[in-house]
């Protein structure tokens, strides 16, 4: 007699939508195709692969280009997902104080009580799905819904660093103080997220998790000792004033996502490339983008500089010898020009657009973090915004002998209205026509 046997359910990306030209968002039927998929990609990139970003239903892979963005979206619906996400990967112990201030609210909602709910939360093993919201910052999935609890209905503002929650089916650790709306079980002093370490994220997607109960916390001591400052450089740029707000930017950090950290740099990426371009550096090198003008910045050492972006009066004092007023001379944008040592340029307030960008030949030196010099002020990764006072190296990002030519600079829009254009994106048939 012939048993009849059921064929397994293969699973597949269900569908694959573009994000703008350089992106695609795959579709996924749960959590354990998110899991297999983002363990794929993570471990076997696709041809032209930049970086891959996990959700509850979705995986957003970006591409270095347009053409490899269709053809990663014609593989994904290739993939076979059927094989088991292997689950033995590293175990993270996790000491946990429950005393939260939601504790007793998630006992009702879950009819567990306090004591039921610590020991849910102990008793299987969590395993991180995807990561987003913060760098570190962990979404775990459990063994059961026992501990399925909606968000809080009213977020609160500030939330303390090490704080164990759960919302929905997940459960998850604060890595940095931040607002939130999760449900608050209890605390913790792991570091979730350290950049002194080789692994910045203490669980990362596919790590596994088990919480401890424990009755007080066991404060760790740094793993890598403080470092004295650095020497003050002896050339570069002093910033006189960084205006409204001025960054140190290049062309991001990607590959990251998966941690929760954005790929951040310029926001206007041409006009930092043109800039760098003028004063021959690398297209990647790091400059200065300032918003609304007001940068003022003086030359120790004699740089090369150019300013690329929103368009604005851009000044050098030139100091005096004698007791003579000083020398003023103006500059146009997009053309490479000589700030000679104890000169200051000022860049006035943009007559349209918003951020200017200021490259010095060599580019901006400082520390890489990630593999990028960017500021992100969200994710509080890499250089401080720029103070009165700070001096910036030029660094060894040239890449010609010699400097560009002048360049012609984009229309930036005006009084009236502005004509943007838009490409639909992956929601796009959630809108009526």
């Amino acid at each position: 007699m012939e048993v009849a046997m059921e064929a397994p359910t293969l699973h597949k990306v269900r569908s694959v939508r573009p994000v703008g030209t350089r992106a695609v968002l795959a579709e996924l039927s749960g959590t354990q195709d998110v899991l297999a998929l983002q363990a794929l990609l993570l471990e076997h990139p696709l041809p032209g692969q930049l970086d891959v970003l996990a959700a509850a239903q979705t995986v957003l892979v970006t591409a270095d280009s347009p053409v490899a963005a269709r053809r990663i979206a014609a593989r994904l619906l290739q993939l076979d997902l059927t094989a088991p996400v292997q689950r033995d990967g590293e175990l993270v112990l996790i000491d946990t104080v429950y005393d939260g201030e939601d504790l007793a609210e998630v006992g009702q909602l879950t009819g567990l009580g306090p004591d039921g709910v610590i020991a849910a939360h102990t008793g299987q093993i969590w395993t991180v799905a995807f990561a987003g919201f913060a760098p570190g910052f962990g979404y775990m999935v459990g063994e059961n819904q026992d501990l399925e609890v909606p968000r809080r209905s009213s977020p609160r503002t500030a939330v303390p660093a090490g704080s164990v929650a759960l919302a929905g089916n997940y459960s998850a650790v604060y890595p940095r103080r931040s607002p939130g709306g999760w449900q608050l079980l209890g605390r913790t002093g792991a570091r979730m997220w350290d950049l002194d370490r080789e692994q910045p994220a203490l669980a990362a997607p596919g790590h596994r998790v088990q919480f401890r109960a424990v009755r007080d916390i066991v404060t760790m001591a740094p793993e890598h000792p403080a470092q004295a400052a650095a020497p003050e450089a002896a050339s570069g740029l002093r910033i006189v004033s960084p205006g409204l707000q001025s960054l140190i930017q290049d062309l991001g950090r990607f590959g990251h996502s998966g941690l929760g950290v954005s790929a951040a740099g310029a926001l206007d990426r041409a006009s930092l490339r043109r800039a760098n371009r003028l004063v021959g550096n690398a297209r990647s090198a790091a400059a200065v983008e300032t918003v609304a003008g007001g940068l003022s910045v003086q030359a120790v050492g004699d740089q090369v500089l150019a300013v690329t972006g929103a368009p604005a009066e851009l000044t050098v004092e030139t100091p005096s010898e004698d007791d003579f007023e000083p020398a003023w001379r103006t500059i146009p944008m997009a053309t490479p020009f000589a700030l000679l040592d104890g000169e200051t340029l000022v860049i006035g307030a943009p007559q349209s657009g918003f951020r200017s960008y200021l490259a010095v030949r060599g580019g901006v030196d400082t520390a890489p973090v990630l593999g990028s010099r960017s500021t992100d002020t969200m994710s509080g990764i890499g250089p401080a915004p720029l103070a009165a006072g700070q001096l910036l190296a030029a660094g060894g990002e040239a890449e010609s002998g010699v400097v560009g030519h002048p360049e012609l600079q984009p229309d930036f829009p005006d009084t009236g209205v502005t004509v943007l254009d838009v490409v639909p994106g992956p929601r796009a048939d959630w809108f009526d026509q």
